[in-house]
């Protein structure tokens, strides 16, 4: 929660440069992974840090700026002393809690001397373990610990009733699980996630009925956090293959959005929308969604959302059949693409870089026929991909595959497949699976071709279906 005496850090603002707060918090996971350490940084920890909201860094963000930045110190990151932290959060969080929630909360003493170096999995700093200790009491935290595997039974969850008066830490349970769902979903697939997370959906929803937001910023904030984990619980169901299911979540977001004149979350709804039509052979209803999404966007600042929602008017157009729409699309995204990123730019959208854009332009013009051109995109893709988005690059590499096979490059296409298998042990995506299954059948009539023959067996011996 933003203290009235936070201070913003400009020396870490500064150290950022002009990338933006996503790419940036790219960049943080990747120099953790460097140093086997895991943490679960995106946009929005990067703007609290900047914005003063985080005085000191957990211990395994602290390993890992210091890793980025060596020879310079904590303090010199702009970082207040941990035990000068530590005390004032330990004095301030109780009070600070019950003037956000109208309850009262105890206040959490103070620890007796520093805890050793720990890795923190999906930690998002020294604030989020008493943040966890106020939410314990109210319901979409104790769901979100007990859905997502980070705790707690759930007998203790059902046991949990909605809060008299909703305030920050409440809402910050949902924003946490959104963050917790995206990060998730990233490294492992949506399989599997879905059911789970369903359940802290409905608490946030919950939450939204009783109408007992302490504040308006504090209300406005939980309609957009119940919207965008009502799109994350959807672009689950989605990647999963439950289209119905997606469609009604999307749906549900877009609504909340309209309630809360909220434009952001009113963009990303009609972005999935969009996207999910597509893959559903809808694409009138994946054009006229994207134009949508362009119309609200537009009331941001955010060109990279922009140049996204263009990328999918292109593909709705590619299944039209209609090359001059799709060229024309696919010229305006990268027009707005190439205008950078932005400070605007929606938390949401940290996995919309250049392999994004190339793959989707390389679905364009699989779509269109033009497998050649198609393959040349999505192996720019894979090549231009951060693994720590397993599941994108698996399904890069899956696409990749099927270009190549549909292409004649059957050899390639076979290599490009061991890609995927070898991925498919993390990652659990229905999407995936489908792909692949393609790339099998396209290349079935090769069988004899030592590359295709091996890759076919391997298949066959992995397959979940069998």
């Amino acid at each position: 929660m933003a203290s009235s005496r936070a201070v913003p850090n400009h020396a870490f603002r500064q150290l950022r440069g002009r990338r933006s707060p996503g790419e940036f918090a790219a960049a943080v996971r990747r120099a953790a992974r460097e140093i086997d350490e895991q943490v679960a940084c995106d946009a929005r920890y990067i703007g609290r840090v900047e914005a003063g909201e985080i005085r000191c860094p957990n211990y395994a963000y602290e390993r890992v700026f210091l890793h980025m930045f060596p020879g310079r110190t904590l303090t010199d990151l702009g970082f207040s002393a941990r035990e000068q932290v530590r005390g004032r959060a330990a004095r301030s969080t109780g009070a600070e809690a019950a003037a956000g929630t109208g309850a009262e909360v105890a206040p959490v003493p103070a620890p007796q001397a520093p805890a050793p170096p720990t890795t923190h999995h999906g930690d998002t700093g020294e604030e989020s373990d008493v943040l966890r200790r106020a939410f314990m009491k109210s319901g979409p935290a104790t769901v979100a610990i007990v859905t997502l595997g980070l705790g707690g039974t759930p007998a203790m969850a059902s046991a949990v009733p909605v809060p008299r008066r909703v305030g920050a830490a409440e809402v910050s349970a949902v924003e946490e699980t959104v963050r917790r769902i995206r990060l998730l979903d990233d490294r492992h697939g949506a399989d599997g996630l879905y059911q789970r997370a369903s359940r802290p959906l409905r608490a946030a929803y919950a939450l939204l009925d009783a109408g007992t937001a302490t504040r308006r910023s504090t209300a406005d904030r939980l309609h957009a956090g119940a919207g965008e984990l009502s799109i994350s619980v959807g672009w689950l169901a989605h990647d999963s293959g439950r289209f119905d299911d997606a469609r009604s979540h999307y749906a549900e977001a877009l609504a909340t959005a309209r309630l809360a004149g909220d434009p952001a979350l009113e963009a990303h709804a009609f972005c999935n929308t969009s996207f999910l039509a597509k893959d559903a052979g809808r694409y009138r209803e994946a054009v006229r969604a994207a134009q949508a999404g362009r119309r609200a966007g537009r009331r941001l600042s955010s060109s990279r959302l922009l140049s996204l929602l263009a990328l999918r008017e292109a593909g709705g157009w590619a299944g039209l059949g209609d090359r001059t729409g799709c060229e024309q699309a696919l010229s305006l995204a990268h027009g707005l693409f190439d205008r950078g990123p932005s400070d605007a730019d929606p938390e949401w959208m940290s996995f919309f870089g250049e392999p994004e854009l190339e793959a989707l332009e390389a679905h364009c013009h699989a779509t269109l026929g033009d497998w050649a051109r198609a393959a040349r995109h999505a192996y720019r893709a894979t090549v231009l991909q951060d693994p720590h988005f397993a599941r994108n690059l698996a399904l890069y590499r899956a696409d990749l595959a099927t270009d190549l096979a549909r292409a004649g490059s059957h050899d390639e296409a076979a290599a490009a497949g061991h890609q995927v298998l070898d991925a498919l042990g993390d990652v659990q995506s229905s999407r995936i699976h489908a792909r692949i299954a393609a790339t099998v059948r396209l290349l079935l009539p090769q069988r004899r071709l030592p590359e295709v023959g091996a890759f076919l067996d391997r298949h066959a011996s992995t397959d979940p279906r069998r």
